[in-house]
């Protein structure tokens, strides 16, 4: 069993940043892949960034390349989403996944309860 809790989201404007944080706790947490996804009311869930255990393996939604960054620490057992150039279109719940990387996407096992990220344009 995996715990997991997200914390960091809160109301931004456009063009503005925010940091989300993540704590897994368990035994096997730091053997396993983290990263986040998001979803707005009545849409799909949609990955957004992962990491593997060792942090040799990135990935991203093309919606986000090259403004949102995804770090681990696995000291702490921890994993961060920088997010920079916020668009009102970023504006969801995000939730934090751990379990495996196939496919370039995370297919989360344990999930956290989400943060709500709003950016106001």
């Amino acid at each position: 069993q995996v715990d997991v809790e997200e914390s960091g989201g809160g109301l931004v404007q456009a063009g503005g940043s925010l940091r989300l944080s993540c704590a897994a706790s368990g035994q096997t947490a730091n053997s396993l892949s983290m990263g986040w996804f998001r979803q707005t009311p009545g849409n799909e869930q949609e990955f957004i960034a992962a990491i593997s255990s060792s942090g040799d393996n990135i990935f991203y939604a093309d919606s986000v390349k090259d403004r949102f960054t995804i770090t681990r620490d696995n000291t702490k057992n921890t994993v961060d989403l920088q997010m920079n150039g916020l668009k009102p279109e970023d504006t969801a719940v995000y939730s934090c996944g751990v379990g495996f990387i196939s496919g370039k996407i995370l297919r989360a096992v344990y999930w956290g309860q989400g943060t709500q990220v709003t950016v106001s344009s």
